[in-house]
C-alpha cells in the first residue's frame, strides 16, 4: 500500500481518494488551504509517512506546492494544467534534490491511447495535400483554464506530425487563418468531463476522432499508477513519457 498526500481537494482531490484503495494507495495528508476540513498549513509531521504527493490545486499553487514537496524530499505527481511557464523552475528543483517528479496534461490511459492515434492518423493523412486539420475540446464551467493542458498536448502532436502546419492557433482570429496554422477551439459550459475532437477535412469528406471521458475516474487512476511508478525513480518525466510501460503493465 503506497503512502500518498493529496494536493487540491477538489473533484479530482475527491476521485484520488475515493479510488485509492482500488490502486493500491492508501491517503494519509490532504493539503487544501481552502477547505478548513483539511490541513491548511504544512506543519513539521505533514511529510512523515508520505511516500509520494500529489498535486491536482491550481495553476498558481503548482510552484509554492513543489517548493514545500521537495523541501521535504518527496517525490510528486502533478496534474495541475496552466503553470508550464514555471516548468524549468520546477525542475531544477526536483533535479537538485535528487528526486522525481511526472507531470501531464491528462493522466487517462484512454486519451494517452488517442494521443497515439492522433500522431498517426495525423502523420499518414498530412501525405494527402488535400486535409487540412482542426480541433475543438468542451470542458464544464468550473474548469481553471483553457485551452486545456489536453488541447495543447494534441495541438503539439499534430504539429510533430503535419509538416505544413507550423502555428496552432487557439483564440480568436480577427483575420482569416493562415496555409501554415489551424485552429484549436475551446468552449466551456455546463458539467461536460471533457471532449477532444480533431477532424481532418478535404473537398470530398471528414474524418474526425474523438475521445470523451465519461468521469473524471480515468484520470484519477492514471495519476494513482503514476504514482506507484515515480516511488522510488529519480528524474523528471511527463505522462506520456511512461504510459506504454503503464499500460503494458495492465
Amino acid at each position: 500500500m503506497l503512502n500518498i498526500a493529496l494536493f487540491g481537494y477538489g473533484q479530482m482531490g475527491q476521485m484520488l481518494e475515493k479510488l485509492a484503495p482500488q490502486c493500491d494507495c492508501r491517503v494519509v495528508r490532504i493539503y487544501d488551504p481552502a477547505t478548513q476540513d483539511y490541513h491548511t498549513e504544512l506543519d513539521d509531521t505533514f511529510f512523515a509517512d508520505v511516500e509520494v504527493c500529489l498535486d491536482f490545486s491550481l495553476p498558481d499553487a503548482v510552484l509554492q506546492n513543489t517548493e514545500l514537496i521537495t523541501a521535504a524530499g518527496k517525490n510528486l505527481v502533478i496534474g495541475t494544467t496552466g503553470w508550464y511557464d514555471n516548468l524549468s523552475h520546477i525542475e531544477q528543483l526536483v533535479w537538485q534534490k535528487n528526486l522525481g517528479m511526472v507531470y501531464g496534461g491528462n493522466f487517462s490511459l484512454g486519451m494517452n491511447l488517442f494521443f497515439l492515434i492522433t500522431g498517426y492518423c495525423a502523420k499518414v493523412i498530412s501525405r494527402a495535400e488535400s486535409y487540412d486539420v482542426f480541433g475543438y475540446e468542451l470542458h464544464h464551467n468550473k474548469k481553471a483554464d483553457s485551452p486545456s493542458g489536453t488541447a495543447k498536448e494534441l495541438a503539439e502532436i499534430i504539429l510533430s506530425h503535419f509538416p505544413a502546419r507550423k502555428t496552432a492557433q487557439f483564440d480568436r482570429l480577427e483575420r482569416r487563418i493562415r496555409e501554415d496554422e489551424f485552429h484549436f477551439a475551446s468552449i466551456r459550459g455546463g458539467f461536460i468531463p471533457g471532449t477532444h475532437k480533431v477532424g481532418f477535412d478535404s473537398p470530398f469528406d471528414t474524418i474526425e476522432l474523438k475521445h470523451t471521458a465519461r468521469s473524471r475516474e480515468g484520470f484519477a487512476v492514471g495519476a494513482l499508477k503514476a504514482a506507484h511508478w515515480i516511488k522510488d525513480k529519480q528524474g523528471v518525466y511527463e505522462f506520456q513519457d511512461i504510459f506504454s510501460e503503464l499500460l503494458n503493465k495492465g
